[in-house]
């Protein structure tokens, strides 16, 4: 129940998760100030966390030039830690968005049941610009009315997917290691699905 809970999957949870996580959460933020809204009630409204298929980073904190990508934009780094991902996380989310196919897959061979609501983050960016948003539920800032929606939004791209393949743009490119202009392209092509999210919870 709620609120709507979207899960975040890279490998590290350092750079590409984390960053999603983060900017996620400002993203519906700023949907609230644009009603003159509280933009602290966020997470009221929207979980968004994150977790890597690898576990080797567990504990640490955001890669520098990935809470740099944050911080910038506006949106706040503090209390992360990585950890690596577990079925439960998994269980508990209404959406699971991953950086790349490989990681879709990972998540599906451990909760095959998950299948509908797990999605490589350039493939549901595609798939909410084609969504018809007018049989969505009336759209509230109230925790109850941002779940409906978006457990409608989920629904209606898992079966607009249907039929189709994913492309190679679909997945975002590790930014591990390279600099700080690699991570702004990689910070942007993750708002390039994140906002429109955000735009269709709260319009």
């Amino acid at each position: 129940m709620p609120p709507f809970t979207v899960l975040h999957v890279c490998m590290g949870n350092i750079c590409r998760s984390p960053m999603a996580e983060r900017l996620l959460t400002l993203a519906v933020g700023q949907r609230l100030a644009r009603h003159d809204l509280d933009p602290g009630r966020a997470e009221e409204l929207l979980y968004s966390h994150s977790a890597g298929t690898g576990g080797w980073h567990a504990g640490e904190e955001m890669n520098p030039p990935a809470a740099r990508q944050v911080t910038t934009r506006g949106g706040a780094v503090t209390g992360f830690a990585a950890r690596k991902l577990r079925s439960d996380h998994i269980d508990a989310a209404d959406l699971v968005l991953t950086a790349t196919a490989d990681q879709q897959e990972y998540v599906v061979a451990l909760r095959p049941d998950a299948a509908a609501r797990t999605f490589v983050l350039g493939e549901f960016g595609r798939l909410l610009t084609a969504l018809d948003r007018d049989g969505l539920p009336s759209a509230e800032a109230t925790p109850d009315a941002v779940y409906a929606r978006g457990m409608a939004v989920v629904e209606a791209a898992n079966v607009a997917r249907q039929g189709t393949s994913l492309l190679p743009s679909d997945d975002l490119d590790d930014p591990w290691g390279r600099g700080d202009q690699c991570f702004s392209r990689v910070a942007d092509e993750i708002e390039e699905t994140i906002h429109p999210l955000a735009a269709i919870l709260l319009p």
